[in-house]
């Protein structure tokens, strides 16, 4: 029989199956997260780094829980339920906290809420901190009218629609003409006679044919613990991005649709796809040459620049949300994320920690929203561009991409050893360059990173 669970029971003790009902709770929405940032030393300091917390993430690939594999990790310093009680209430994670110590949650006099309800209610109803709530205008609510708006989706918010109406030339097309050219969603792969071009973590993208031209269709849908909520957020943030900022190296969004079962993003064609399947040349593509990774990676700088000239942080700059035309031009993709600054000086603190774990600057880690987290994943985007390598591998020694950076720092390897091989007409010096770049964009201290205009500089340089 158990022994009860009590302030003074060790963490390390707690039984597989209760450990289980919590990471039930906070695994969702990558909640761990939060805990990990929180957990201290000894010393008062951080027990874990970004490093320690890309390392989490990889156990969600494995079929693993992150939430117990922090747990089982933070058990070895003998921290007690009490410790663990006190850290979640402090993250509010009220649900967990209660079924360990139900008196201590009570004792907070709180609203007890599982995390899914806390990380879901709409961003209005949320106690956020102060600079949050400067940027907070996004207010997606479900309208009970199925009559169809030509210039906003239903769900938007009356504030939100007057705007975009005056601002937007986004075609209404119906869920129904989007089950028709897409083959009714047809999920296999294109290569095998079907539509899907890929998928992520708030939808599929399948290849339609709209008068006369192709397009890419993305139907919204919860891939993994993603909530109804997340999605009409990211449906709403999407549009209007793309209503304010227009330019050749970001994705055009044709329209939408929001009379069906899911809501649905209509975008421009790429017939090259993303840069992270070009430079794996996936489906026997050929590979890309030296001197296109140079024009693709001044195009994706020119993107981030204009995002950045226009207060907005995008958020998730990978190589995955780098889609490129018949001629290699880059175009940014995937707004969902970003975030607009009123004073753009400032850091923003948010609530929940987004983005991609192998592309993320510390600061990111922790909650924080700078442009110069951009910097620092466009910092690992030029790591593949040189090695032609993905941003993380678990067959791979160093996993992560951006680690080869401290192994070229101790002198372990040079920049040639990691140049890519499928590779023929690069040189030595406008290698060594581009290095130069990623390595300053990669810096821990995000005060010591370059400012997009000053990686534009830099890049021009490289000869192309």
């Amino acid at each position: 029989m158990n022994k009860p669970v009590t302030t003074a029971t060790y963490v390390r003790c707690l039984s597989y199956g209760l450990m289980r009902q919590l990471a039930d709770f906070i695994d969702p929405q990558e909640g761990w997260k939060k805990l990990a940032v929180d957990i201290t030393d000894p010393s008062g300091g951080s027990r874990y780094n970004q490093m320690h917390i890309r390392r989490f993430e990889a156990f969600v690939q494995m079929g693993k829980s992150p939430t117990c594999e922090l747990l089982y990790d933070w058990g070895t310093t003998n921290c007690t339920v009490g410790d663990l009680v006190d850290l979640l209430i402090r993250n509010q994670f009220l649900a967990p906290a209660s079924l360990l110590l139900p008196e201590a949650v009570r004792m907070t006099q709180e609203v007890t809420l599982p995390l899914s309800s806390q990380e879901t209610l709409p961003i209005h109803e949320k106690q956020l901190p102060i600079q949050e709530k400067e940027v907070a205008s996004v207010k997606p609510v479900l309208s009970q009218s199925t009559e169809k708006q030509h210039s906003a989706p239903p769900y938007l918010s009356q504030e939100n629609s007057s705007s975009q109406s005056s601002n937007t030339d986004f075609h209404n097309f119906s869920f129904h003409d989007l089950e028709s050219v897409t083959n009714n969603f047809d999920a296999r792969p294109e290569s095998a006679g079907g539509n899907k071009l890929g998928e992520g973590g708030f939808g599929i993208v399948f290849k339609g044919y709209i008068n006369g031209r192709n397009v890419a269709v993305k139907k919204l849908v919860a891939m993994v613990d993603v909530s109804v909520q997340d999605l009409k957020q990211q449906f709403d943030q999407e549009i209007k991005m793309m209503a304010k900022c227009q330019h050749e190296n970001l994705v055009e969004l044709l329209g939408f649709s929001s009379d069906g079962a899911q809501p649905c993003l209509v975008y421009e064609y790429m017939p090259n796809g993303s840069l992270l399947d070009r430079l794996a040349c996936l489906d026997d593509t050929p590979p890309i040459s030296w001197n296109t990774r140079c024009r693709i990676v001044q195009g994706t700088a020119n993107g981030i620049n204009f995002l950045h000239e226009n207060n907005h942080i995008h958020r998730d700059i990978k190589s995955a949300n780098i889609l490129l035309t018949d001629t290699y031009m880059p175009k940014i993709s995937d707004f969902g994320l970003a975030r607009a600054s009123v004073t753009f000086t400032q850091t923003i603190m948010t609530e929940r920690i987004v983005g991609t774990a192998a592309y993320m600057a510390p600061e990111a880690l922790r909650g924080e929203i700078t442009p110069k987290s951009d910097i620092f994943s466009f910092g690992v985007v030029l790591l593949e561009i040189i090695t032609g390598l993905p941003p993380v591998d678990e067959n791979r020694e160093p996993q992560l991409l951006l680690s080869i950076k401290d192994e070229i720092e101790d002198e372990e390897a040079t920049v040639e050893d990691y140049v890519d091989e499928k590779m023929s007409d690069w040189d030595v010096p406008s290698v060594h360059k581009m290095y130069s770049i990623a390595d300053q964009c990669l810096n821990e201290k995000k005060n010591r990173r370059p400012d997009i205009k000053m990686v534009q500089q830099h890049l021009q340089e490289i000869k192309t």
